[in-house]
């Protein structure tokens, strides 16, 4: 199950797009193939530091209002999070609208890289939940603008390895921050969700000598970690005790969004919160309730790059080295968003959305 990150199903999109703070898109292209039975929408939030760059969400929307709602708030994340990750890359997203497991076919995802083509270059689309690694393979086909493609057709297949790496980076730099040391041996680590990414995060801190927990929906994504690694993790019977759990150092939010939210702050125990789930904030405010509990918090959009960097990198021909230095320039950016909050005395969230807005705007006036 995924949480929609748009508003409520009677909102005005129109409004939101011309005269909310939440709007200001350059483009929003609605698209169509009765064919097909495509119903996609196309958000394109910002060019100005290049073509926008974002997946594509293949999900059952209640309506259509929702589906635009989701694109726009999508598409304005990206803008944010390729700004921070210093890519040369706007913002956009595209949502199509459907269940996946009942209408997803080559011939609809086809028609929907048609519509992606049309654009030119200004949208670069890429996967997202409801579209895999094989679907990009196929809108490949009818779109040069297609990245998260197989290496066997030019790609660089799954972007969760190097997305793990950067929250692990992201964790450092916290821990940098806030003891002095950026080593994670002998830290106390919660991870909540060891799924895709999850997993790779967990190697990396056992790697180091951390002591970590898991917890997961899913109890065989629990059992392969614990074999893969046997005797070195604690699973928990689920988020709520993990939050509670005494001793925690850093909690890692690697499932769904709004895990950050009026009922998990005020029990969270950890003094770190760093992991790689989107929209960690369930609401505007929530910053500021960790700040005033004295819990760090690494913003979401920062320190889960590491995916679109990669993404971002088959546009020149893939080299994993090369986009993994750049996911590891995750720990200094990390550290120049908590030196920033601390100057301007606002809560870190607060502080990268600055930073990302300080570089659209240099970019535009260029």
């Amino acid at each position: 199950m995924t949480v929609v990150t748009g508003v409520p199903d009677n909102v005005d999109v129109l409004h939101t797009l011309f005269h909310s703070d939440q709007g200001g898109h350059e483009q929003v292209v609605l698209c169509q193939d009765r064919a097909t039975g495509l119903k996609a929408v196309i958000a394109i939030h910002s060019t100005a530091l290049g073509p926008a760059l974002g997946g594509t969400r293949f999900y059952p929307y209640a309506s259509e209002e929702a589906a635009v709602a989701d694109a726009l708030n999508l598409a304005r994340g990206m803008s944010y999070k390729n700004a921070m990750a210093g890519l040369d890359h706007g913002g956009g997203k595209a949502v199509i609208i459907g269940d996946p497991e009942l209408i997803k076919t080559d011939e609809l995802l086809l028609a929907y890289g048609r519509f992606v083509a049309s654009l030119g270059g200004r949208y670069v689309t890429a996967c997202d939940v409801g579209t895999y690694v094989a679907d990009m393979d196929v809108v490949a086909r009818t779109c040069r603008w297609t990245t998260g493609r197989s290496p066997e057709n030019g790609g660089a297949g799954d972007s969760s390895v190097l997305t793990a790496f950067g929250v692990y980076q992201g964790m450092r730099a916290s821990a940098q921050h806030l003891w002095g040391d950026p080593a994670l041996r002998g830290r106390r680590i919660g991870v909540a969700g060891v799924g895709k990414v999850g997993h790779h995060l967990v190697g990396h801190l056992l790697a180091e000598g951390a002591e970590v927990l898991v917890t997961d929906v899913r109890e065989d994504s629990v059992r392969r970690v614990r074999d893969k690694h046997p005797g070195l993790v604690t699973p928990v019977a689920d988020t709520e005790a993990l939050i509670r759990t005494e001793g925690l150092d850093i909690y890692a939010p690697c499932a769904l969004g709004g895990a950050l939210d009026d009922h998990s702050v005020p029990v969270l125990t950890a003094k770190v919160v760093c992991g790689a789930a989107n929209n960690q904030l369930a609401h505007p405010g929530v910053e500021k309730d960790l700040a005033d509990r004295g819990i760090l918090y690494a913003p979401d959009y920062v320190v889960n790059a590491g995916g679109v960097i990669q993404v971002a990198d088959e546009l020149h021909g893939f080299d994993f080295d090369r986009c993994k230095a750049k996911a590891a320039k995750i720990f200094d950016t990390t550290l120049a968003i908590f030196a920033r909050a601390k100057e301007d005395g606002i809560p870190p969230a607060a502080a990268a959305d600055r930073i990302a807005e300080q570089r659209m705007a240099e970019a535009r006036s260029h």
